[in-house]
Parts: C-alpha cells; structure tokens; sequence
C-alpha cells in the first residue's frame, strides 16, 4: 500500500499550528485598551495646555494628583470610598448601553435613592434590628431608583422620548423632589443652617471593612460589577440584550422581547444608581441633604465611556477616577487652583474619549477580518 505525498490528510497532520486564532484574541482586546490610553494620554496632553495658560505647572500638578490619590495609605483608602458609589452610577450608564441605550440620569436615581433611604430608615431606626434596617433601606432605594430610570427606557420605547434627553431632563426634576423632601416633611428640625433629615443613629451605620478606614460600599459595587458581568456575558437575557443594541429590527424579528429588555435593563440600571444614594447616606453622610448631589452620577458617565461600557473594567477606572476626585484638595492647597480643576480634567478627558470612539475598527491591525489569510 502506497501513500500519496499530496494525501490532504497527511498535510493536515503536517501542517504547524497556526497562531491566529491567539494573535485574533489579543488583537480584538487589546483595541479597546490602546484606544483608551491615547485618550487619557491626550486628554492629558490638552489639560497640560490649560494649566500652562493659566501659570501653572504640570508636573507639579499632575505629582500632586498622584500623591492626593495614591502617594500613601490614607489617600489610597480615600481613593476607594470615593470610588464605591462611581462603581454603582458607572453600571447606571453601562448596562442600558449595552442595548445601544445612552442613559446620562444617574445623578437623578442617586439622590432620590437617597431620600428613599432616608425616609424608610425613620420609623426603623432605633427599633428594628440593624442589619434589617439596612436591607429594607437598600431595597426602597433600589425600587424608587429603578422606577426612575426605568421610566426613561419606557418613555424611550413605548413613546419613542430620546432617553438621553429624558433621563437628564428627569435627573434635574429628582433634584428638585429631593430638595423639597429634605426641606419640607422630612426635614430634621435640628437642622438650621443645612437642611436635612433626621441622621441615622452610629450603630446603624453601613461600617468600614475590618483593617481599612474605607465603608462597605466599596465591596457592594465591586459584586455589583462582578454580578452585571455575569447577566450581561453568561446568560440569555444578556445574549439578547446584546442582539436587541446590535439591531433592533433585527431582534424584533427574531421575536425577542425589545420592550421588556430595554424596561429591565434600565430598571435594573436605576436600582444600582439608587443603591448609591443609599451608601451615601448610611455610610458618609449620615442623612439625606444636598450633598447627594455631588455630581457621582455624572462622573458615572465618564467611568462608563472609558471602561468601554465593561462592567469589570469599571473596577480600576472607577478606583482611577476616585483617586484623581480625591486629589482636589491637595491641589487647591498647594497650587491655588479652585477645587472644580479636577472637574476640568474629567470633562477634557470625557471628550477626547468621545472622539476617539470613532476610531474604533478603523485600524487594521486591530480587525482580524482584513489580516492576510496566510498567518
């Protein structure tokens, strides 16, 4: 019995394993991650610029903002409280994008989450047990933060209403409820000079995690992340979800359920927003005031857009834009810049990201499809 030199079997036995499918992999992650840093490098680039023009020095600046966020164990331990409540509004804005939904309300979802907190821990506090206590506080702030942003992704399907426009819009009218909230039936007659309501007693305060100076919020945004990855990536409803951004027409015709998808997602979006008010009470503010509005949910936006819309990549850019919110004070200390030159620095960097997501499958090297075949 002979064997044929050209037998395709014996070329296949041959033939070396090719390293595509690897050199595929890296190159489809790696664009989102190359992309990124040239947005922060060029964000840091142009902000560099503004603070020349105003007499400044970068280095200096920049030193000062690693040492604010990350130069020593208090400014770390800093760096994660601030970072907990931007892990929860981030998922506000990355969940429903994943649907091809761009939802800019967050900021609405955190301070009536808040105030929902609040109220429900006022006949609770002081009677009931503790850890109740806080459950039945998170779960109103939840419910309420849920239906609020839930409402946008209704009014977006149902009414055809742009959800960017209506979640801003409605952003600002939870601000004003909450105002008058705070400032009318449940306002603490204690509270003179900064309107309130009644704080919460220690002992039913959200507590840091054993050996660090940082509350447990930190830990419940990290396992929201964790558990958004999950729905999103390995299970259907986020199968779906995905087909339903992709192509909606698409997705209606192969008869899945757009409107529930996009009500769910955005419900489900708001209640993380919504948890975030209530850390912030039980666990910083100690009551519902105005300082719920302290912009947590429109850094959210720019966490989002960074990380790609990735839940576990809004873990590190999270921690990275905590850090750099920490930094402020130094820096208005040291330099005499105002305060709100972080908040420059954010919205420099928003843009640039924004830009730059137009260059995403433009290059080559990262779109497996135009390599030459041979590799």
């Amino acid at each position: 019995m002979t064997i044929e030199a050209n037998d395709p079997a014996i070329a296949i036995v041959e033939k070396p394993t090719s390293l595509r499918p690897v050199l595929e992999w890296i190159a489809r992650r790696a664009e989102p991650v190359v992309i990124g840093l040239a947005a922060i490098l060029i964000g840091l680039a142009l902000f560099s610029l503004f603070i020349l023009a105003v007499g400044k020095s970068p280095a200096t600046l920049f030193q000062l903002m690693y040492t604010g966020g990350f130069g020593s164990w208090f400014s770390v331990q800093n760096s994660l409280s601030r970072a907990a409540p931007l892990l929860l509004t981030a998922l506000c804005v990355a969940l429903p994008a994943r649907l091809g939904l761009v939802i800019i309300g967050g900021e609405g979802a955190v301070v009536l989450g808040g105030v929902a907190a609040a109220a429900m821990a006022l006949p609770l506090a002081g009677t009931a047990p503790v850890f109740l206590t806080l459950i039945l506080m998170a779960i109103a702030a939840m419910v309420v933060g849920g239906i609020w942003i839930g409402l946008a992704g209704f009014l977006r399907h149902y009414r055809g209403v742009n959800e960017t426009i209506s979640s801003l819009l409605l952003s600002y009218i939870a601000i004003a409820l909450m105002n008058q909230f705070v400032e009318g039936v449940l306002r603490d007659p204690a509270s003179l000079n900064k309107p309130s309501t009644r704080p919460l007693p220690a002992e039913y305060m959200l507590g840091n995690i054993p050996g660090m100076d940082v509350h447990w919020g930190l830990v419940i945004g990290i396992l929201a992340c964790m558990i958004s990855w999950i729905v999103i990536e390995a299970t259907s409803y986020g199968f779906a979800a995905r087909i339903a951004g992709g192509n909606v027409r698409a997705a209606q015709i192969q008869g899945l359920p757009v409107g529930k998808l996009i009500a769910g997602f955005t419900a489900l979006a708001g209640s993380f927003a919504g948890l975030a008010g209530m850390i912030e009470v039980a666990a910083v503010q100690g009551s519902a005031n105005a300082s719920l509005a302290a912009g947590y949910g429109y850094t959210g936006i720019l966490v989002a857009f960074l990380a790609r819309h990735n839940p576990l990549a809004i873990i590190p850019v999270a921690i990275l834009l905590g850090g750099i919110d920490a930094s402020g004070g130094l820096i208005q200390r040291r330099m005499g810049l105002p305060d709100a030159t972080v908040l420059v620095l954010q919205g420099t960097l928003f843009i640039v990201i924004l830009f730059c997501e137009t260059f995403y499958g433009r290059f080559k090297i990262f779109n497996p499809d135009l390599w030459k075949r041979s590799l």
